[in-house]
């Protein structure tokens, strides 16, 4: 019984530990987007005058975007949208042309980080 309760003891703990760190990989948007986590990066979509900006976020913390690229495809009411992505500021790519992130649009962004692998990021637009 004694082994029965202490195990039970070590799941309760390690679910609690695994939780408290998804929750940690920023599940709230700092800036009213939506939020998708890639390679352990979290990734912001966010619509801001008809065009679309990325934060990047590294454990909670501001991630450089300098020397980055990429692309952003967005998918709504059958149609297909693709712009190219260009650093912003400091953890942010904003898309080079106007593109619309309608409600229930789906969007693919994939992004290469100066000195690193190129990463996708899905995101569902609500």
């Amino acid at each position: 019984m004694k082994k029965l309760i202490a195990l039970s003891a070590i799941a309760i703990s390690v679910s609690m530990a695994i939780s408290g760190q998804a929750l940690a990989h920023g599940a709230k948007p700092k800036h009213g987007g939506v939020i998708n986590s890639a390679r352990d990066l979290t990734f912001e979509l966010v619509g801001k005058d008809g065009k679309a900006v990325i934060y990047v976020d590294d454990h909670g913390a501001n991630l450089a975007t300098a020397g980055a690229t990429g692309t952003l495809t967005v998918l709504s009411g059958g149609k297909k949208s693709e712009t190219v992505l260009q650093p912003s500021g400091a953890n942010t790519l904003t898309s080079k042309t106007p593109i619309e992130l309608a409600g229930g649009a789906k969007a693919v962004a994939s992004i290469t980080l100066a000195g690193k692998e190129a990463v996708s990021v899905r995101f569902s637009h609500k």
